[in-house]
């Protein structure tokens, strides 16, 4: 980190080197250690100082790392509840999964409820956001979220992350970010991944069921740049009692020019995987067979290749960054979520198949300059992206599609249940503008307008072919007052979206499935749902060595009705929704090699009215949203660097959820204890062991309340489902760095 010997920079030169927030965040964490180096902040001691200021009041800043969440962000951020993980404290979190780094991120939960392969279930500000809706993940730009996808709207796959090559997670929540639309409503992650290595560096790992990986980096000088390289490959087996055997690889080539104000990249990244699938259990099931499966045959394959390229440029009174990207995903899912309750002959698996050609570009220009002696920024941006996609629903039977029989009304299913071809044209433009209006006081206000189109060729039922376009504005803004006593305070105000299924915009007859045994003709659905929230937050350094952030804050969705991938048709719960909460984070440096670090949110879900659909059997149903993530409290204690030793210990705790609308069933709290020590034996090694669910509880690592028949003879029973946390295990790791 940085320190300066001068007691203040002045807050106009903050505003023209700060630039608009989805920069590095190092640059930001760096300018605010620098208006803060007098004031006691928790920075490391200097290392260096500032570079030159030429006459246009640019300054040419030295490189530097993130250390963590210690660097401030007073003077930088736009709210409270936006921040940066750096690579060094998601190298000290023991994980299960590659995908459980987005829990660096303060109130979010990642959870899985089938095979280790498929994109991970997420939670954040009072939603279930299933595999990413309302949740936008970026990879260095390059949107990780499928619209229109054949499992659920927004899947977002992590499995595609190298956790290694991920030099910080970027992270805001709630509407208020112009740079970025689709998905984006709750929260957002930006991943940067290293474009030179700190080290070059092989690892190796083993543990309990079944668990191998591999993955090694190299960054190398080449000519005028330099090439980084690195691959992964992973196999795991988990408790169940029919094994994942999950294999994923993974590979990642970048070349790169320049520096972090000027050059360019071209990244490669490659993914595949497969695996059998555990699924979700119900209860009856569970209380004698855990860690059970009731259908062997489950599970999927998927991948994923892509080819990105960026190119910045920092001037003197302006920047540029242009990001253009394409690649192609396959995804073949079989799942069986309720076993005989539809055909007790074949059983009710099924099958989702996705492939997609995906082209996009994301450029934005930002101007430097004054308006009646106020620093001002004004940013404009364009992002489009098409896919082009090959979807469809399927019955099938271990794996084979066939036609099936309803039992209760003896109608024919089709083993094609619906088959598509379309594309999905999105485009968005956006204008930012940053005042610094006073010296504790700055404006960020912004409008940003987006484009839907859908061209869809139906392949089972020509009735539903046809096109589809929504245009839909969304202004926002923030007002940033302070910091006084090294204090900030935040008031946000914001529209955004997510979008639907493109399917179900032009779709006028249900297909034929479980919930519609005869089709019929059924409403069209809105390509785009509007959302609206606002937040007030405060920022405060005031109590030595604690970093601390509150944010109380409010969300409003127009509807929660989507198009359900796992039938065909759409969901019940046509409702408008409310969101309301507050998040406490906390970072404490207790001394130089032992940090603290506390995060817990409440959120409420409820619709604007009662809605039946999502009640339990009998009920009228109530305004509860289901699977609403409630109370959520992540916590940890850090050693760094203690005479070679590092060690961690870290807390998850995960409430109770209402189910179904009335309220009436509810799932349990999971709590997970996880540990990690490691040791630097020279320069050369360090050898680590991992042990999770360290209590060995017991507990549901997610769970839903639904009908379903265990066997063909069964009754069909009502009842919580759930896939359970993998017990006590542990891992061991051989890392060499050269």
């Amino acid at each position: 980190m940085l320190d300066l010997t001068s007691s203040r920079m002045d807050m106009t030169l903050l505003s023209r080197v700060a630039r608009r927030w989805k920069q590095p965040v190092w640059i930001a964490a760096m300018i605010a250690n620098l208006a803060m180096a007098t004031e006691n902040t928790n920075s490391p001691a200097a290392v260096s100082s500032v570079g030159s200021t030429n006459g246009n009041n640019v300054v040419h800043l030295p490189g530097m790392t993130v250390v963590g969440r210690q660097d401030s962000l007073l003077g930088i951020a736009d709210s409270a509840s936006q921040g940066t993980t750096g690579a060094a404290q998601l190298a000290e979190r023991p994980i299960l999964r590659s995908g459980e780094i987005l829990e660096t991120i303060p109130g979010v939960i990642i959870t899985q409820h089938a095979g280790g392969g498929k994109a991970n279930q997420y939670f954040l500000r009072g939603f279930n956001l299933d595999h990413g809706t309302d949740f936008a993940v970026f990879l260095d730009d390059l949107p990780l979220n499928l619209p229109s996808h054949a499992h659920g709207e927004g899947y977002s796959d992590m499995n595609t992350v190298i956790p290694e090559f991920v030099q910080r997670v970027n992270y805001e929540k709630g509407p208020y970010d112009a740079a970025v639309g689709n998905f984006g409503s709750a929260g957002s992650a930006h991943l940067e991944f290293y474009k030179i290595l700190p080290s070059d560096f092989v690892t190796l790992e083993g543990g309990m069921y079944g668990y191998e990986r591999g993955v090694f980096g190299v960054s190398q000088k080449t000519g005028a740049g330099t090439i980084l390289y690195g691959g992964e490959a992973a196999h795991d087996d988990g408790p169940w009692t029919h094994p994942d055997d999950y294999w994923k690889f993974n590979g990642l080539l970048t070349y790169s020019q320049g520096d972090e104000l000027n050059g360019f990249s071209l990244t490669a990244r490659g993914y595949h995987g497969k695996w059998d699938s555990s699924d979700q259990i119900p209860q009856s099931f569970g209380q004698t067979n855990f860690f059970g499966t009731l259908n062997p045959t489950d599970g999927g394959d998927s991948q994923r290749y892509s080819l990105q390229g960026e190119w910045h440029r920092h001037g003197l009174n302006s920047e540029t960054k242009i990001t253009a990207y394409a690649f192609y995903y396959d995804l073949d899912l079989f799942s069986d979520f309720t076993y005989f309750l539809t055909d007790p002959v074949h059983g009710d698996q099924f099958e989702q198949q996705d492939k997609r050609w995906v082209a996009g570009l994301d450029a934005h220009h930002t101007i430097f300059s004054q308006w009646f002696k106020r620093d001002v920024e004004n940013t404009i941006g364009a992002q489009v992206r098409n896919d082009w996609i090959n979807n469809g629903l399927y019955q099938t039977e271990n794996r084979v599609r066939v036609d099936k029989l309803d039992s209760d009304t003896g109608d024919i299913l089709p083993a094609m249940t619906q088959g598509d071809h379309f594309t999905d044209t999105e485009a968005g433009l956006y204008f930012e503008n940053k005042i610094q209006w006073a010296e504790k006081f700055r404006s960020v206000a912004a409008i940003r307008g987006d484009l839907d189109y859908f061209d869809v060729h139906s392949l089972s039922n020509p009735a539903n072919s046809g096109t589809a376009d929504t245009i839909l504005p969304s202004p926002k803004l923030s007002l940033i007052f302070g910091p006084w006593d090294k204090t900030e305070f935040y008031v946000q105000g914001g529209f955004s979206f997510h979008s639907n299924d493109g399917r179900g915009a032009t779709q006028t007859q249900e297909p034929v499935s479980a919930d519609n045994p005869t089709g019929g003709a059924t409403a069209q659905i809105p390509a785009l749902i509007k959302t609206r929230g606002a937040e007030i937050g405060v920022r405060t350094l005031i109590i030595p060595k604690l970093q601390s952030t509150v944010s109380l804050w409010y969300l409003h969705s127009d509807s929660e009705l989507m198009q359900d991938g796992d039938t065909g048709g759409t969901t019940a719960s046509q409702q408008p929704s409310d969101r309301y909460g507050v998040e406490w984070a906390n970072f404490y440096s207790l001394t130089k090699h032992v940090s603290l670090d506390l995060d817990a949110a409440d959120s409420v879900a409820r619709f604007t009215s009662v809605d039946a659909g999502d009640a339990a059997p009998g009920s009228p149903g109530g305004e509860r949203v289901p699977e609403a993530v409630g109370v959520v409290v992540s916590s940890g204690i850090t050693l760094h660097d203690f005479h070679g030793f590092s060690a961690s210990l870290r807390l998850r705790y995960f409430g109770p959820r209402d189910l179904t609308s009335d309220g009436l069933y509810k799932s349990s709290e999971t709590i997970l204890l996880n540990a990690e020590v490691g040791y630097q034996i020279n320069k050369t090694w360090r050898v680590s062991a991992e042990v999770l669910n360290l209590l060995d509880r017991r507990d549901q690592d997610i769970t839903y309340a639904y009908e379903s028949r265990v066997t063909p003879s069964a009754p069909a029973t009502f009842q919580n489902v759930y896939h359970p946390v993998e017990p006590i295990q542990f891992r061991v790791g051989l890392t060499a760095r050269f």
